[in-house]
């Protein structure tokens, strides 16, 4: 019996130092999202009703965005006004994009991924007939197109120069159209200064938190094929840099 007392003094000591390994390692950390504040938290669930899925169509509820620049030409009958301030726009996003994505305004159509029309809901059917039974309640509207990889490749939009009588419901709707063809496609009843509020505004600036919401999903580690759950981490691991 004697000969097997090292064996089980060196079994207990290997047992004993290997609990105490244990108790000294860092717990894992189950969820970045909970090391948010309370107003990260808000930003992510803003991003999760207004990045996820389209209002129209049966698209699945994921992140979609450009991987190439988005090349836009204006047609139908832009005004001088309309064209500042899209310029404007475009502008503030191509700031806000951290990962390469930028906008630019062409001449020659031929050149585009992106129409802007300007004029009547009725010609921009004319061009664009599958989007013909939206017209009549829509007095903005875009389309965008993407691939398997769940990249735009191509789009257009429109703002009625006619049933928006006012400068500044143009311009509101001129940069809500073109703003959610990015990938923040859905409206919400939430923030009443947002540009994606649900009710009918004549905002023409972006709040705060819209400025959050685009460079979130073009910030360089913000992925397209997202989920919820997903999205909900890397937000989290952005927001936490």
């Amino acid at each position: 019996m004697k000969k097997f007392l090292p064996l089980l003094i060196l079994f207990f000591l290997l047992t004993i130092t290997s609990c105490s390994k244990e108790e000294i390692e860092e717990p894992e950390i189950e969820s970045y999202y909970e090391l948010l504040t309370d107003y990260e938290k808000e930003i992510v669930s803003y991003f999760e009703d207004v990045a996820l899925g389209f209002e129209f169509g049966n698209s699945s509820r994921i992140t979609r965005k450009w991987a190439q620049p988005m090349k836009i030409f204006v047609g139908g009958e832009p005004s001088t006004a309309l064209e500042e301030e899209l310029h404007k726009i475009t502008t503030e996003i191509n700031g806000l994009a951290t990962d390469g994505f930028q906008i630019e305004i062409v001449t020659d159509t031929l050149q585009s991924n992106y129409y802007i029309f300007l004029g009547s809901g009725q010609d921009y059917a004319s061009i664009f007939p599958e989007i013909k039974e939206y017209i009549e309640s829509n007095w903005g509207l875009f389309t965008v197109y993407y691939n398997g990889n769940n990249n735009f490749y191509k789009g257009n939009m429109y703002v009625d120069l006619y049933r928006t009588t006012s400068l500044e419901a143009k311009k509101h709707l001129l940069r809500e159209e073109l703003t959610q063809s990015l990938g923040l496609a859905r409206d919400s009843e939430l923030y009443e200064e947002s540009i994606f509020q649900l009710k009918w505004t004549t905002i023409t600036q972006y709040s705060n938190i819209d400025r959050e919401l685009i460079q979130l999903l073009y910030h360089p580690e913000m992925r397209p094929g997202l989920n919820s759950r997903d999205v909900k981490e890397v937000l989290a691991k952005i927001l936490l840099e």
